[in-house]
């Protein structure tokens, strides 16, 4: 594979954290995150990041190099609120927490992780202790940037905190660590995500736009309302298997909206208040909205993927999903 110049400089930073091959354990045998990637200053043309918008991304190759290594990063420790992104975590928990699954719950993880359903995520964050379940999963996974929601918002599931690079180490665990009954029933899901959220916004932006099957995707938004600007047509219940196309990436379109809390109580409506909400309040971004794609791309699943995404306050639903998968597609394109 050729990389282009500003891959390549990428390509020499090794991902420390994700590099897993002892048997899952606790985070005492995990290789620490703590330092962020030294990236050489030599030319460097990296995607263009719109005015006004705060990216950070992680791409992983796991055939570069023989064992895998990082082919593009930026900001790969700067924290997000993680919206959506954070019901991964949930569902690895869940999983590793027990020996079978009812099926009430494996009903549950489907439309959680397919559809982004916020309820059956609220209802699994309750059961498992709130933001405890991430205070364990980082410290299993050794997530150096992510953090449970502040305590004064014990609810809100969508104000964790992470970075893209913890997200790298999280999929990079699926594939190399976890029991295969975990990692086929989480990432199962995750490629059969449904274009359309539970709540009837279009979840296909980013990596579902911008990059071609295969895939697997877990996306996250908040601070665009609760109400979609234009209904997905398409039924949550019913994957779609077409190709993205030129147009596609060009146009983006609306998508899954604000959920990111516990229920209808924690949805995002008052995070688009104003910048002034996150002083002090110990939650990334808050007052400006985020759109994060997450996931797996390339056959045998070549690629681990990240770009997490804020936006200036006021933004609108379609010009940030336009936004986010034209820079995938850019930073896609620059890997081949």
């Amino acid at each position: 594979m050729r990389i282009k110049p500003w891959a390549a400089v990428a390509a020499a930073v090794p991902l420390a954290a994700g590099c897993v091959s002892a048997p899952p354990a606790a985070a005492s045998a995990l290789p620490s995150a703590s330092a962020a990637p030294a990236v050489s200053r030599a030319s460097v043309v990296p995607p263009v990041v719109p005015a006004g918008t705060t990216a950070a991304w992680v791409v992983f190759d796991r055939r570069a190099g023989g064992t895998g290594r990082i082919v593009a990063t930026r900001n790969a420790h700067r924290a997000f609120r993680s919206a959506s992104v954070v019901k991964i975590l949930l569902a690895i928990d869940y999983l590793e927490s027990r020996r079978s699954v009812a099926p009430a719950d494996a009903r549950l993880l489907k439309i959680m992780l397919r559809s982004s359903d916020d309820d059956a995520a609220s209802t699994l964050w309750d059961r498992a202790g709130k933001g405890a379940v991430i205070t364990r999963q980082a410290r299993r996974l050794g997530l150096s940037d992510t953090a449970p929601p502040p305590a004064s918002k014990p609810g809100f599931w969508g104000y964790t905190s992470l970075s893209a690079y913890d997200v790298v180490r999280v999929y990079r665990y699926l594939l190399d660590r976890a029991a295969p009954r975990v990692r086929d029933t989480i990432l199962g899901h995750l490629r059969a995500a449904t274009p359309c959220g539970s709540d009837g916004f279009d979840q296909y932006f980013g990596i579902p736009r911008a990059v071609p099957r295969p895939w697997a995707v877990k996306q996250g938004w908040s601070g665009f309302g609760s109400v979609p600007p234009v209904r997905c047509a398409a039924s949550p219940a019913s994957p779609t298997t077409h190709a993205p196309s030129a147009s596609a990436v060009t146009l983006g379109g609306p998508d899954p909206a604000a959920a990111q809390g516990a229920s209808a109580v924690a949805r995002d409506a008052s995070t688009s208040a104003g910048p002034l909400r996150a002083r002090g309040s110990g939650v990334p971004d808050l007052g400006r909205p985020v759109l994060h794609t997450t996931g797996l791309a390339g056959k045998d699943d070549r690629y681990v993927l990240a770009v997490l995404t804020a936006h200036p306050a006021g933004g609108t639903w379609i010009s940030s999903v336009r936004r986010v998968t034209r820079l995938t597609a850019d930073l896609y394109r620059g890997l081949r």
